[in-house]
């Protein structure tokens, strides 16, 4: 079974910046994203990555996200940039037993899933 273990999270102000970590286990070849859950909102998708394919983002979060992984230690990095209020919510980091990503950013379409870590932005 595919354990996802995430870190980090937390609370900042606008402007500030935070990393995420997803370690998944019992897995060989994978594509990790992440997506995010703002309370009475939809989960969305925010940044995918496999080994074969450069990175994809949301439109939200183009140009202050980025995405990154490290095949050895079965990782992935979310480092999140100029936040802003818009940017609270759940994160989740998600994987698709697959070296390619989904085409698009469906939660359906991703197999395991982490317990979500919290980030808060305020002004």
């Amino acid at each position: 079974q595919v354990q996802l273990m995430e870190a980090g999270g937390g609370s900042v102000e606008v402007g500030g910046s935070l990393i995420l970590s997803c370690e998944a286990r019992n897995i060989r070849s994978y594509c990790m994203a992440w997506f995010r859950q703002a309370p009475g909102k939809e989960r969305e998708g925010v940044a995918s990555i496999s080994r074969l394919e450069t990175p994809t983002y949301a439109d939200s979060v183009k140009g202050r996200f980025t995405i990154s992984g490290d095949y050895n230690k079965k990782s992935a990095y979310l480092q999140m940039d100029s936040l802003k209020l818009d940017d609270t919510g759940t994160y989740y980091c998600a994987l698709v037993r697959r070296s390619v990503c989904p085409p698009t950013f469906n939660a359906d379409d991703y197999e395991d899933w982490g317990q979500g870590t919290q980030v808060t932005v305020s002004s």
